[in-house]
């Protein structure tokens, strides 16, 4: 009879070999527009979060993290589970480009734009369960439970497409006994609460082995009320504990498992509007009339703090002698506010949409306005703004991590924005072969 040691002992190696008896449970919190020293210095800056401050004490954490180009949510969050830049995983901006403006302010919500696989992709190819509640472009994600973010008018009916495009029934079911979800297009700090009860009862009734959560208010105050200030401290203070909560559910559900922090981008004071689109309609590549664009030839796409500049027909050479002259002029006009232009070779190369021609960096405290008709520098319309050059400090983003085999206090020093992606696949023991970005922690730790 032969004996069956040499044969687990090679089933052993061969399951150690392919990464899976490595893999652990993982809950990935995003918490939008959360700066890095918000958390590293929150007793200087007065700002009481025992439970982020935990991490560092507890796990590991980076002293930044160095952002995408364009520092923008929906571009950032696909890099956060890609591992690629936006001129590779394919979400160039928040809104999706439509000079027409036919989509009616639509922003990239569907997943099938992105061109790489995710962390959700290879969780599901690995056999791993999944969750996600309202995480950037995760309509038709491939999660098996799944509250995807999306809105259209903020009425209840958004409630509806929201429980169409979920996974079937999911919404209800838990509506049932948490009450109604609240509507995509609330960013408040009780519209996070009110999701935070359905991702605490996601995790312990369906207890998937990777979950995303995403939160959107500290992002909404910092845009109304300006980085830093009471009442942006006073929504990163509530989110705090929404983080507790979800920790200790996570650890409730799986003791072995590991918590992630992360935020998308850093936030700048804005004090002007800068209105790019009035020379593109003087030059005549664009028409505007009666409040719509009617034709164009070169549009602006609005990033924020900074904004991407699509030709029509990017190989006309007339056309890009026109824009390029257009735009020597604007850098040198001081209403503008330009502090650069990457041309599209450039911009590729720092890893923006291939869509856009060139690419327009302005200065902090001015942003992108929204008003065609408005002088070329107004009054801000938001107090804080995002989207600048993410090799500024003010744009640098954050992560923490922390639970089993996480070595306890570890500053892993300033990070890439496409470094999480692999780190994350290491601890969940999947593949993402396509990352640009490297693992920051051995995966072989212990657990």
């Amino acid at each position: 009879m032969r004996h069956p040691l040499p044969a687990l002992l090679l089933g052993l190696a061969s399951l150690l070999a392919s990464g899976a008896s490595l893999a652990r449970p993982l809950l990935l919190i995003s918490i939008d527009g959360l700066r890095p020293a918000d958390v590293i210095d929150a007793q200087q800056r007065g700002i009481k979060l025992p439970n982020l401050q935990a991490f560092l004490s507890r796990g590991a954490y980076a002293s930044d993290v160095r952002g995408v180009l364009p520092t923008l949510t929906y571009p950032s969050h696909t890099t956060i589970l890609t591992g690629v830049s936006p001129n590779l995983h394919g979400i160039g901006g928040n809104l999706t480009f439509d000079p027409y403006n036919k989509n009616q302010q639509g922003w990239d919500w569907y997943t099938s734009d992105i061109r790489v696989p995710t962390l959700w992709d290879a969780a599901r190819a690995a056999g791993l369960s999944t969750a996600n509640v309202h995480w950037p472009v995760s309509v038709g994600a491939p999660v098996d439970w799944n509250l995807p973010q999306i809105w259209r008018t903020g009425t209840p009916d958004d409630r509806k497409l929201l429980a169409a495009l979920a996974t079937p029934g999911l919404l209800p079911a838990l509506e049932q006994g948490l009450g109604p979800y609240a509507d995509g297009i609330d960013e408040s700090l009780a519209g996070d609460q009110n999701r935070a009860r359905f991702m605490v009862k996601l995790l312990e009734t369906r207890k998937p082995q990777f979950m995303t959560a995403y939160f959107a208010a500290l992002d909404d105050k910092e845009h109304t009320s300006g980085p830093g200030t009471p009442a942006a401290n006073r929504v990163l203070e509530g989110i705090d504990a929404l983080v507790g909560e979800l920790v200790a559910a996570a650890q409730r559900v799986h003791p072995d498992g590991v918590v992630a922090v992360v935020s998308d981008h850093g936030f700048a004071p804005v004090q002007h509007d800068v209105n790019l689109y009035a020379p593109f309609i003087q030059a005549g590549l664009i028409t505007f009339k009666d409040g719509a664009v009617t034709d164009w030839q070169a549009m602006p796409w609005n990033d924020g703090g900074s904004a991407a500049i699509v030709l029509r027909h990017p190989d006309d050479a007339a056309l890009q002698a026109r824009v390029t002259a257009l735009l020597q002029q604007l850098q040198h006009d001081p209403r503008y506010a330009i502090d650069k232009v990457l041309d599209h070779r450039q911009l590729v190369a720092a890893g923006g949409t291939a869509q856009a021609s060139w690419f327009v960096l302005f200065r902090t405290g001015a942003e992108m306005g929204i008003k065609a008709d408005a002088a070329p520098l107004t009054p801000g319309h938001y107090l804080g703004m995002h989207g600048y050059d993410p090799a500024l400090p003010a744009m640098r983003s954050t992560f923490l991590i922390a639970g089993a085999g996480i070595p306890a206090g570890r500053n892993l020093g300033s990070i890439d924005m496409r470094d999480i992606a692999p780190t994350l696949a290491a601890l969940l023991g999947v593949s993402l072969p396509q990352a640009q970005g490297h693992a920051l922690l051995p995966a072989a730790l212990p657990h």
